[in-house]
């Protein structure tokens, strides 16, 4: 049970293994390991080394090399690393392969991502959404995890069924699914009256990658304290405030950020979560556009709303963290006037990509907030119009 489970030890120590594979560049893995390290930390890890192995396909009993995972060996003995982290999802009798040669806990970067969850978790609907995408994560994996499940000590991966309570009975596990959902579905139909009982507001949720600044827009466009670091899955649960602009009325809701390779389990046991998302009338993406991988960030959270059956509704997107981009690319020695052009030039791409629904902010230090306000405020009022045609709508 989630409120039972052992904490993370502080500054675990842990090595990084990623593989570059045929259709990956070494600079896309530097920047998925640089991901992962981004998850270690906010779960509490220290890295200390990363591991990267070429090649065609992973091995299917310890996912690299014998010669690699050797080496991995070696560096953990001499250097007493806690935990060695994959970037990409392990079957059970890999990690059992794997711990056997390292002697270490071993866990992959779906079982890191639940625990971070698992961490973040507050509400009861957080909780049950978590622990039962940690049982449909675990209950595959059992016939090889005998000893992956025994582990003792606690810290990363080792947060939730697993240890001592989790029973290795196939059966069981279902019949805990089972309960789970049964009582997931029963909170679901609680939140569900309580977004009917919101009115005929128009509503509209923030979304985008993990860490890209929703929560901090949330706090200014709705003068609300909404929690707000950074570090990856600051918020899980959605929270919506009552907002108005100018005399009209809407409802701002924030929600969790997706990530690049989230636990499948995981985006189905938030789906109700993200019913927000799915009811939403108006959809604010938020983008760090100081990110090297921007693009293809913004690709992950668009894939996914396309799973979520809410890619078709209206879309705003905000690039968000101007400031930092601008301190990224522009140095003392650039001239202004080549300096305005880049800016001109990377939001007249971004305009005709998103036919003119966009807008550049730095949600940090509040600039262009203005400007934002009034596309929302507009984009709002034209609903309103549409929603409700013979009504005389007063703002």
């Amino acid at each position: 049970m989630i409120e039972k489970q052992q904490k993370i030890k502080s500054e675990e120590k842990a090595v990084l293994i990623g593989l570059i594979q045929k259709e990956q560049t070494d600079e896309q893995v530097t920047e998925y390991l640089d991901e992962l390290a981004f998850l270690a930390e906010t779960a509490g890890a220290i890295t200390v080394k990363r591991f990267t192995q070429k090649v065609a396909h992973a091995d299917s009993k310890t996912f690299v090399g014998k010669g690699k995972l050797e080496e991995i060996k070696n560096y953990v003995v001499a250097k007493n690393i806690d935990v060695a982290i994959f970037d990409d999802e392990l079957t059970g009798s890999q990690i059992s392969n794997i711990e056997k040669v390292l002697g270490i806990k071993t866990i992959d970067r779906s079982d890191l991502i639940l625990d971070i969850f698992a961490r973040r978790a507050r509400t009861a609907q957080a909780k049950v959404q978590v622990e039962l995408a940690q049982y449909q994560y675990l209950l595959p994996r059992l016939k090889g995890m005998w000893a992956h499940l025994e582990r003792q000590g606690g810290g990363i991966g080792t947060r939730g069924p697993g240890e001592t309570e989790i029973e290795t009975d196939r059966r069981i596990v279902k019949d805990k699914i089972s309960l789970l959902r049964k009582r997931l579905g029963d909170i679901d139909k609680q939140a569900f009256t309580q977004r009917k009982e919101r009115g005929e507001f128009i509503r509209v949720s923030l979304v985008g990658y993990t860490n890209v600044g929703k929560s901090t827009i949330m706090n200014l466009l709705s003068k609300s304290d909404v929690f707000a670091e950074n570090k990856l899955f600051a918020t899980l649960d959605t929270t919506t405030r009552k907002v108005v602009f100018e005399n009209t009325p809407f409802l701002l809701s924030d929600t969790v950020g997706f990530i690049r390779k989230l636990p499948h389990h995981l985006i189905e046991s938030f789906k109700s979560t993200l019913d927000e998302v799915r009811e939403a009338d108006i959809l604010l993406h938020v983008v760090d556009i100081s990110h090297q991988q921007y693009e293809e960030q913004m690709g992950t959270v668009n894939k996914t709303l396309q799973e979520l059956k809410a890619f078709e509704k209206p879309i705003l997107t905000v690039f968000n963290k101007m400031d930092m981009y601008e301190e990224k690319n522009f140095d003392e020695w650039l001239d202004d006037t080549v300096q305005q052009d880049i800016l001109r030039e990377l939001k007249e791409k971004w305009e005709r990509n998103t036919e003119e629904n966009c807008v550049f902010i730095s949600a940090l230090e509040r600039k262009n907030i203005d400007a934002l306000r009034e596309f929302l405020l507009n984009k709002v009022r034209d609903l309103y119009k549409i929603r409700y045609p013979y009504r005389e709508v007063h703002f």
